[in-house]
């Protein structure tokens, strides 16, 4: 996310590379939930549209998973707002994680998608950002120096709001409320009021948004990332711990490799080891938001949705004559979809045809989440039929959201033990299938909380209570985290046949 480079590859600066269709002149008496193209459509308007698409088409079709608002002029204010506001990513950045995400689909690198189970309003702080893209970094450096591959790093950030419920509506002591669906919908409390469906608070977190993404190119590109700097990037909780230890090592090879490549007259103060491309991606889920800020890109004509660089489709929204599916079908944007053991690999193949009908490598990422015993099962009938039909796709395990469970005393959990197993798993099944295992995609955050068991952090069902603050599902520590990078180097250097860390 170098924006001295990628702001903008479209060859305009700023908003101008992109023109809301509501906007246009010709789109002036349009309602505020039309952003129907005021150009002509062409096979060049979308590499994935056909000419029956346009931002809102999604309208006419199912849509699961969205709130109801109770003032339609109220959300029609509020998606009218967030059309004029500037995009919060741009074409150049999104053509660049594409490109890296072509690659990791012919086996040349690894994805690393990793943060908040859900963003929220109390907990936005400078800090909070800061420690989870500190070990996000220091995963990735792991992981790029245990495989040798290059590491797209993601974070699940700057718009990760929303999220799918069990149920539309919370039954407490006789009293119904609408179910929370994350601070970009309503809020937590329960109260009939913190839980009314509030159409601003997308704009509110559009702000957010835009302020966390400066926050995320700062530390990118303003020297936070200077590999040079490892040794700072040791956050207390490891530093306690014999992973932490183990990491100091690692990070005293990499030391000396750059005091070799000083010597032999390498510049390591050049942007290569300074800076890091850093992208965000979130749920599409809310799509009111999602389509009052989609933007066509003048250049190319092409439809992107700048709320972010990549977006992925849910297990419960991924139907095929679904809204989501409908939308996502006609953006730009690198796409993921989540599977469980109930895709089939018909289902599958008719999702990617949906999603990426070209067949462009990088465009399409699946994220597998079923447990370790269902993926073994499963997974490779999915990875037949997708090899059968010849599909460019990046496989990424999810191994956090198949291995959750709740305590005797209430606590949703999942412990350590079952995510190692599952990527284990995952990477199993791609050594038997010939394919390449392409990610990881885990919900985690640099600060000592205790929300997951097990791992080198020790986490037992009864200190979850201690430093339990999720508002949603439960999340990995800094070293918990930092210890599954670990094994999935070590499994990487098994498959490039590169001896042990």
């Amino acid at each position: 996310m170098r924006l001295s480079t990628a702001l903008l590859i479209t060859g305009l600066s700023g908003v101008a590379a992109f023109t809301p269709a509501s906007l246009s002149a010709n789109a002036a008496h349009k309602s505020t939930l039309s952003m129907v193209a005021s150009v002509p459509r062409t096979e060049t308007t979308s590499s994935a549209a056909s000419d029956d698409w346009s931002p809102d088409s999604w309208t006419k079709a199912i849509a699961k998973q969205m709130p109801v608002y109770e003032d339609p002029e109220e959300l029609a204010a509020a998606v009218r707002e967030m059309e004029r506001v500037a995009p919060l990513v741009f074409a150049g950045e999104v053509r660049s994680l594409h490109e890296k995400l072509a690659r990791v689909s012919q086996g040349q690198g690894f994805v690393l998608m990793g943060g908040d189970c859900a963003e929220s309003f109390k907990e936005f702080h400078v800090n909070h950002i800061r420690d989870t893209f500190r070990v996000i970094m220091q995963m990735a450096l792991v992981m790029t120096f245990g495989s040798a591959m290059p590491v797209v790093k993601i974070g699940r950030m700057a718009g990760q709001f929303a999220k799918p419920r069990s149920e539309p509506n919370e039954v407490i002591d006789g009293v119904s409320l609408p179910s929370y669906r994350g601070d970009n919908v309503n809020r937590e409390e329960f109260t009939p009021e913190a839980r009314r469906n509030d159409p601003n608070l997308m704009v509110k977190a559009y702000y957010q948004s835009a302020q966390t993404l400066n926050i995320l190119r700062a530390f990118s590109t303003g020297g936070f990332a200077d590999i040079s700097r490892l040794h700072a990037w040791n956050l207390d909780f490891v530093e306690d711990t014999a992973e932490g230890s183990r990491y100091r090592k690692l990070a005293s090879k990499v030391d000396e490799s750059l005091r070799f490549m000083k010597a032999i007259g390498i510049d390591t103060s050049s942007p290569e080891f300074t800076s890091v491309d850093f992208y965000t991606a979130h749920e599409c889920l809310l799509l009111p938001y999602e389509q009052a800020l989609t933007r066509q890109d003048s250049t190319t004509g092409k439809w992107y949705d700048c709320s972010s660089h990549m977006l992925w489709v849910g297990e419960r929204t991924r139907d095929l004559d679904g809204a989501h599916l409908e939308f996502t079908r006609g953006i730009g944007n690198p796409l993921g979809v989540k599977v469980s053991d109930k895709c089939t690999p018909d289902e599958l193949i008719r999702i990617i045809n949906t999603m990426n009908p070209q067949n462009i490598p990088g465009k399409l990422s699946i994220i597998v989440r079923m447990g370790a015993e269902k993926l073994r099962k499963n997974l490779p009938e999915l990875i037949r039929a997708v090899q059968r039909e010849g599909k460019a796709v990046v496989w990424i395990s999810d191994p956090v959201h198949g291995n959750t469970r709740k305590t005797e005393n209430g606590y949703k959990t999942r412990d350590f033990e079952n995510v190692r197993a599952e990527l284990r798993a995952f990477f199993d099944v791609h050594d038997e299938m010939g394919s390449h295992p392409g990610g990881v995609h885990i919900e985690m955050t640099g600060e000592d909380v205790t929300e997951c068991t097990g791992g080198v952090s020790s986490v037992t069902d009864e200190s979850l209570k201690e430093r339990y603050n999720t508002a949603c599902d439960p999340r990995l520590n800094g070293s918990q985290a930092l210890e599954l990078a670990f094994l999935i180097a070590e499994r990487m250097r098994l498959r490039t046949g590169l001896p042990p860390l």
